[in-house]
């Protein structure tokens, strides 16, 4: 019954997708050669904006000193050296991997809460009734409207009470705070999009609202989840202005306060700092790479049923 539940649910969400790429695909609008010409051109220049600076930080990265500073600047290197990412792994002159290693912890740990503290809220959202239902998901987005910098006192008093200055729970309780209304927002729009039938479906089974949640709604909902869990592990990955307040000691340092401290040096080694920021850089392009697919649905879709 359980299988014949999920494989309904697959097909109405398929079923859905297929009905707005139809309507949406009827009609092919005709344009100019002009109008085209300026369509490609526009992607064009998107791309190179958006790529040439990733295409510098690589060339960068595998330059000499002496062809980085020289002028005027080659595009091309002549000579191509792995000496700055032997000084990135180097402890003595930059210890990636400890910061490496914190971001990661933090970023793990404050995505898989989000998923966990999400689903469950985001489901009493769209499925259950009880009074204040309303004002309680308007008022957890209303708090994302504030800007990040408003909060950082309160946060931070919160923090100092607690004792955790100076750690890395400081920072997964604070990108917990900023990351959850977004996270309920999109889990609960993609929940509602989940057929009440099915879930009553299963409750006539004799399935716990809690089966039907793990059992049923959860892995119908995989691809807004995974959504949720990127979003979330970006945002903790890159963030710098709460870090660079709560941290002190160096061996707590995530990514983005090691490369501030390796910027501002006396020296501008800009070699160093550009391999730093494409190894920093790697995670998250390969979370899109093996990913994409799941949050690109989990976006649109939620935000269409929404």
């Amino acid at each position: 019954m359980l299988r014949t539940i999920l494989r309904v649910g697959s097909e109405t969400a398929s079923t859905t997708i297929d009905g707005f790429s139809a309507v949406l695909g009827s009609n092919r609008i005709e344009t100019s050669l002009w109008e085209q010409i300026v369509f490609y051109v526009s992607i064009v220049l998107t791309l190179f904006i958006s790529l040439f600076p990733f295409y510098w930080m690589v060339v960068t990265s595998v330059m000499p000193d002496g062809a980085i500073y020289s002028l005027p600047p080659t595009l091309v290197p002549q000579e191509i050296t792995l000496d700055h990412y032997r000084s990135v792994f180097s402890p003595e002159t930059f210890p990636f991997v400890t910061y490496f290693k914190n971001s990661l912890i933090i970023s793990v740990i404050t995505a898989g809460l989000s998923v966990v503290v999400a689903t469950f809220g985001a489901y009493s959202f769209a499925r259950l009734e009880y009074p204040g239902r309303g004002l309680f998901s308007r008022g957890v987005l209303m708090v994302y409207m504030f800007s990040g910098i408003l909060l950082v006192v309160p946060l931070f008093q919160v923090v100092v009470w607690l004792g955790w200055v100076d750690s890395l729970q400081s920072l997964v309780i604070t990108y917990l705070v900023q990351t959850l209304p977004v996270s309920l927002y999109m889990l609960g729009n993609y929940f509602r999009s989940v057929p009440a039938e099915i879930e009553e479906a299963a409750m006539m089974d004799g399935y716990s609202r809690l089966e039907v949640i793990f059992r049923v709604t959860l892995p119908l909902s995989a691809p807004a989840i995974v959504a949720v869990f990127i979003y979330t592990f970006m945002i903790a990955w890159n963030e710098y202005l709460f870090a660079s307040i709560f941290l002190r000691n160096q061996a707590v340092y995530t990514l983005p306060i090691g490369l501030d401290a390796l910027s501002s040096g006396f020296h501008q080694v800009w070699g160093q700092i550009m391999a730093a920021s494409l190894m920093t850089s790697i995670p998250i392009i390969v979370m899109f790479v093996y990913l994409e697919k799941y949050m690109v649905e989990g976006l649109t879709f939620g935000a269409v049923e929404g």
